[in-house]
């Protein structure tokens, strides 16, 4: 499958100065001010998706959303929804109904197996294809060829907002094209790192695009994928 066939992946995460993402007791991580928020909504404002892995859907409770008047009206004047459509990634198909996700104003896809249990309270009369809350429901598949369906949907430029083992799922294979980081200037210790420990991901070299202090002493950094 042609590497022109699939959706552009931005990795975008704030992480402590030794690479961690969650405090060493775990729980959701709060990292990031102010800064890391402005350049988090750029992305969103780049995005048409964003895919979102469930445990850290379950942990947070919401996905992140656009609010600057000035990104909301620069997504007006492209022609595009206010808000990336987020995209689930869930292997049991099990996300509580009662999470405030479900009441956000986004289009929400549910990406999991066609033999995942279905949700509780899903009506024996649903439709294929959607499960209660999403408006949409894909099949988990191979990466490569999941990507491609979304892309073939109008998914073209995909923010990946974590967890860890989604990202890392991403990388071992080379799909990740840039990555964008905030340091923030903490130390957190712990396994909490964004990627998991035991896992071995795709060599590649990566090439600065971006560096960009922000406030409270954090620094964004974006890198591009360059090469094997």
């Amino acid at each position: 499958m042609s590497q022109e066939s699939l959706p552009q992946l931005r990795l975008v995460l704030a992480v402590s100065l030794d690479g961690r993402l969650a405090p060493a007791d775990g729980g959701a991580a709060q990292l990031g001010g102010a800064g890391d928020r402005r350049v988090l909504e750029e992305s969103l404002a780049w995005a048409d998706g964003c895919l979102i892995g469930a445990e850290t859907l379950r942990l947070h409770g919401t996905t992140c959303l656009i609010r600057a008047p000035d990104l909301l009206e620069q997504r007006h004047r492209a022609g595009f929804p206010p808000q990336p459509a987020a995209l689930v990634v869930s292997r049991s198909g099990q996300i509580p109904g009662q999470l405030p996700f479900f009441q956000q104003p986004i289009d929400r896809w549910l990406l999991a197996p066609s033999s995942a249990a279905p949700l509780p309270g899903q009506a024996s009369g649903q439709s294929q294809g959607q499960a209660p809350g999403f408006q949409r429901h894909l099949p988990l598949e191979p990466w490569p060829c999941l990507l491609s369906r979304l892309a073939a949907e109008g998914l073209k430029r995909l923010l990946v907002l974590g967890g860890a083992r989604l990202a890392a799922s991403l990388l071992r294979e080379a799909l990740i094209d840039e990555l964008q980081l905030t340091l923030c200037p903490q130390v957190l210790g712990g396994p909490h790192s964004w990627v998991p420990l035991q896992e071995a991901c795709a060599g590649s070299h990566w090439r600065l695009q971006e560096m960009r202090p922000l406030d409270g002493d954090e620094l964004m950094l974006r890198y591009a994928r360059h090469g094997p």
